[in-house]
């Protein structure tokens, strides 16, 4: 039987919390999730889960029972994973877990957009009939739908734009020709040939060194004038000030954005003024359904590890040879 504590650094489903329980770990709810608590509190543990958080490197520094961290999402981009890696832990993520949900979120967020439904709203609980006769609302059918990543989210976005009757076009030079043929989209050359083609870009890729600030001034400059940017990935892979520009400007008609580059938003950001955004607090992957699979995901990874059996979602598989524990 496997035994020992796993911090979980932010909360997840029941259902992960009892798949642990069941291979004898012992979940631990962190109290902060600063360095300094996740340092102290890792300690004594074999296990870590976190979400969005992240877990740092004074973190992992400080456990030296840690051998397995898990990432309920699919995003490491806060996770230290060198360190990890160097120090012989396993890090996994979920891949796929959340797909749909995120993919149901940036359609939402492109119909929010297309509908003008936070106006419209607005415009009937203040008793504005001028509304219906001046409002700019857009038919989806037959607009161009690009999509920067096509991983399963892409995937998933591409069948739900293809079914509506969007033209799904989408970037993803590993993918092979077959992942494009069954989701329904075309292969795009480049991002550049996409933003230009594309009356909704969406992005779907991690975020990394060479992703972060993906889309800037340039990228939007070569984006049509009435088209939509949605980012349910990571805030990070744009450039929000150029954004705010782009907004304010009329380069681009509008944003639906479900990430930022600080979480939460603050309040005095100047993307909360713009009318021209939509704005969620990163709850694309946050349906019950999807958070039941991504916890339950995590956790039957984390066991996986512990027990010695190669998991899926493994980020850094070099480290699986020397991890700590064998």
């Amino acid at each position: 039987m496997i035994t020992g504590p796993c911090l979980i650094v932010q909360p997840i489903h029941a259902a992960g919390l009892d798949r642990l329980r069941a291979a004898g770990l012992e979940p631990r709810p962190a109290s902060g999730t600063d360095p300094e608590t996740l340092a102290r509190e890792a300690a004594p543990c074999v296990a870590v889960i976190t979400r969005n958080t992240g877990f740092p490197a004074r973190a992992i520094a400080a456990a030296p029972a840690l051998r397995v961290i898990g990432v309920h999402g699919t995003g490491t981009d806060h996770v230290a994973t060198a360190e990890a890696t160097e120090a012989g832990i396993v890090v996994v993520n979920t891949p796929g877990a959340n797909a749909v949900s995120v993919a149901e979120q940036t359609l939402a967020l492109i119909f929010a957009l297309a509908k003008a439904l936070p106006e419209a709203d607005r415009s009937v609980r203040r008793g504005d009939d001028s509304f219906k006769f001046t409002a700019r609302l857009i038919e989806l059918a037959g607009l161009t739908l690009g999509l920067v990543g096509f991983g399963a989210i892409g995937q998933a976005t591409a069948r739900l734009g293809a079914a509506l009757g969007l033209r799904v076009l989408a970037y993803g030079p590993s993918r092979p020709d077959a992942d494009f043929a069954n989701a329904g989209a075309l292969r795009a050359p480049s991002v550049d040939a996409l933003l230009a083609e594309a009356d909704i870009v969406s992005l779907h890729v991690p975020l990394t060194p060479a992703t972060r600030g993906l889309i800037g001034r340039d990228q939007l400059a070569r984006m049509k004038r009435d088209a939509f940017l949605i980012n349910t990935s990571r805030g990070g892979l744009i450039d929000e000030a150029a954004l705010v520009e782009a907004l304010e400007s009329g380069t681009i008609a509008g944003a639906g954005l479900d990430v930022f580059a600080q979480e939460p938003l603050p309040a005095d950001h100047p993307l909360a003024r713009q009318a021209r955004a939509i704005l969620t607090p990163h709850v694309g992957g946050s349906t019950g359904a999807a958070l039941i699979r991504t916890a339950e995901t995590a956790a039957g990874r984390v066991v996986d590890v512990l027990a010695g059996r190669r998991p899926g979602g493994l980020v850094n598989p070099d480290v699986w040879a020397r991890r700590r524990g064998v």
